[in-house]
């Protein structure tokens, strides 16, 4: 009997492309698409009124699913995971917008929804595997470990650093091994509908939006003043929401006879006063930390030993890896960077890795300068 594995399908090429090698491979395969987001209705999963519009495309990517489990004749099945991904994701990107930090909703939703949830829900198809359309691969001598996808420019082991060793006990990355342009060369090979489809770049589930103005549906924008480190305001902000560290677009903050005409980047926040501070300069010293704090750490094979070592770690999704050290004091982590990063951003993820492993991660809580935080 073939073995049976439940994948989820999200209407993308890669996943598409992930059906097929399932099947080449011989595996009885299941689709299974997640609607997590309601975008027909004007209310969010607790009944509140919302201002935004139709904009997310998951009913367009529903249809492409299933034009691709008919082109492979292979069964899909529907779930939705709203109030899943309300209460487990939504919320808490909330709350941290409302602290002023930077959240990363995706790796929530892969460790709430699709590893979780789906594989909760999924198991009532007595699946000996789940798949999912990632850049990341999974090795198995003894416990299982995540590894980095072959394609570095894709690889999504960032996103999947909050997963447990036993999350991915029972998972297949059927792309993992491939390189983006291989995924869409066999797409066409296949007839895929969804061989030209561009990649989502919106946030999980949600799509593609207008994001200041989707977040103001949840956060009323409460404007403030835009200060320099001596208090000097040059400008008004529309909401410290709307704001990261490093960010230099959307401050309109033109040249001045006191300042020039360099331009401005944002520096800090102070919640307090509702005050946004930026400073002038890409490499100002003010957006370089040389260590952080992270909270909520997650170590993917329990045991595996951090401190010590001369490990990677990256900050954002898309950064080049940084050496590091980690240090972890009275259950106070610190990860000391070999060299100084630019714009390390509370709420975001610091991901460690040992060479092409991922070990793990944690949310940054805080950056660091000369062992003093930084005004973030």
């Amino acid at each position: 009997m073939s073995k049976r594995v439940v994948l989820g399908m999200s209407g993308g090429v890669d996943s598409s492309v992930a059906a097929v090698l399932l099947k080449e491979q011989g595996y009885d395969v299941i689709g299974l698409f997640m609607r997590n987001w309601d975008s027909t209705a004007n209310r969010d999963v607790l009944g509140n009124p919302t201002l935004e519009d139709d904009t997310c495309p998951q009913a367009i990517d529903y249809e492409d699913a299933k034009r691709v489990a008919e082109t492979l004749e292979i069964p899909l099945h529907r779930v939705d995971f709203i109030e899943e991904y309300w209460r487990d994701v939504f919320a808490h990107f909330l709350d941290e917008h409302r602290r002023g930090r930077t959240p990363n909703p995706d790796i929530l939703c892969n460790k709430h929804i699709k590893f979780d949830a789906f594989a909760n829900h999924a198991s009532r198809f007595n699946p000996d595997y789940i798949a999912m359309g990632h850049y990341a691969r999974v090795k198995r001598n003894g416990a299982p470990r995540l590894f980095r996808g072959r394609d570095a420019n894709k690889d999504q082991t960032y996103f999947l650093s909050q997963l447990s060793s036993k999350q991915l006990n029972n998972v297949l990355f059927p792309v993992g091994d491939l390189n983006k342009g291989d995924v869409r060369r066999l797409a066409e090979q296949h007839n895929l509908p969804t061989a030209d489809k561009k990649d989502s770049t919106g946030i999980c589930f949600i799509g593609e939006r207008h994001f200041a103005e989707f977040l103001n549906n949840y956060l009323p924008a409460q404007p403030g003043p835009i200060k320099t480190f001596d208090g000097d305001e040059i400008g008004r902000h529309t909401g410290l929401m709307h704001y990261t560290i490093g960010q230099r677009k959307g401050l309109g903050i033109g040249g001045s006879d006191r300042y020039g005409n360099d331009p401005w980047f944002v520096a800090g926040k102070d919640l307090d006063t509702n005050t946004l501070i930026v400073v002038q300069g890409f490499h100002h010293e003010a957006l370089y930390a040389d260590a952080c704090t992270v909270e909520e750490l997650n170590v993917i094979v329990p045991g595996t030993p951090l401190e010590n070592r001369d490990l990677q770690a990256k900050f954002r999704h898309r950064q080049k890896d940084t050496l590091v050290r980690v240090i972890i004091q009275e259950g106070v982590v610190t990860v000391r960077f070999a060299r100084p990063v630019r714009a390390v951003t509370p709420g975001q993820a610091c991901v460690l890795y040992d060479g092409e492993e991922c070990l793990g991660g944690g949310t940054i809580s805080s950056a660091l300068n000369n062992g003093k935080p930084l005004p973030y």
